[in-house]
Formats: structure tokens, sequence, C-alpha cells
């Protein structure tokens, strides 16, 4: 039996933080950017009368549809499906508008993992993998498997977890494991 491998979307496949930002800038004429939101996410820099626009964004049914997917991604995730079951796990239930956007950003860059393996939830700890490979230590935290941290601005301090930098080094890490 092939072991698994659980992988978040929103910032550890695909830029999400790149069009809250590109949104944001554009709609309040600002010049936000990610190193702007060093150790926290982008709803803890903007002023308080921001917010609302800001929290809004992911609830437009665009805002999923064509994300930048991460350097060596598809390559790595391919070259992983040959030796591991993958699924796409995203906690999308607090985005119920993304569903079909996430569902057809998923078809268009990952045609190589069946539908069936895209994972719709809230809570990650129900997941049954080896592996989650995801960019917030909360679900790493109630994960059962190995999890590995990607990196990404909001998560720089955090240090309870197996950090990984890129895709090569994911790949890397779990052709070793």
């Amino acid at each position: 039996m092939r072991k698994r491998i659980a992988i978040d979307m929103d910032e550890t496949v695909c830029d999400s933080l790149g069009r809250h930002i590109e949104w944001y800038n554009k709609q309040f004429s600002t010049q936000l950017t990610k190193e702007d939101t060093a150790g926290t996410r982008i709803y803890h820099v903007v002023p308080e009368e921001h917010m609302a626009a800001v929290k809004s964004y992911p609830h437009h049914p665009d805002f999923f549809r064509d994300l930048m997917v991460f350097d060596d991604a598809i390559e790595s995730i391919k070259t992983l499906s040959e030796q591991y079951d993958i699924f796409f796990v995203t906690a999308a239930m607090e985005y119920p508008t993304s569903f079909q956007a996430k569902y057809e950003w998923l078809k268009k860059h990952f045609p190589f993992i069946h539908e069936l393996n895209y994972v719709f939830c809230g809570d990650k700890s129900i997941i049954n993998a080896d592996y989650l490979i995801d960019d917030t230590p909360k679900h790493l935290a109630t994960f059962d498997g190995k999890g590995l941290l990607f990196h990404a601005f909001h998560n720089m301090y955090a240090t309870d977890f197996q950090r990984v930098y890129s895709w090569k080094e994911v790949l890397e890490t779990l052709r070793l494991d």
C-alpha cells in the first residue's frame, strides 16, 4: 500500500497572499508588500477601516480562480505522485464560494491528480495521510501523521514543525523518507 501525502492549496501550492495584496493595493491605492506581513496575516497589518474589505476578498467567486502556482510545485507533485497517493486538502469551508474556482484551478494545474482526491474541509485533523504539507501550523498541530510546514510570510517565526522552503525541498525531503 502506497503512503499518502495531503497537500494544502493556499500559500502551499499557490499564491493567495499575492492576490490579497493585489486586490488591496488596487482598492485602496496603497503599496503593501508581502514583506509587510512578516510573521502575521494580512488582516493584522491593514488599517482597521480596511479590514472588512480585505476579509471579503476570499468570498468573491473569482478570488481563487487564477492564482499563480508556486515554482516547481507542478513538477514536484507529479514526481511525488509516482510514489505516493496525493490528496489536495483545502480548508474551504470558510469560503464556500471558493469551491468551484478551487476545483477548476486544481483541474487546470494538476490534471494528473484525480478529482476524487480533492478534499474540501474545515478541520484537517480528520485527514488520514502519512504526511501533511501545509503553511498553517494549527493544521499541522492536530494532524496525526508527519507535518511539513511550507514556508510563508505569515509563519516565518513558527518553530514547532519541520519547515520546507520550496517544492524542490519537499521533493528531496520525501524522497529520503
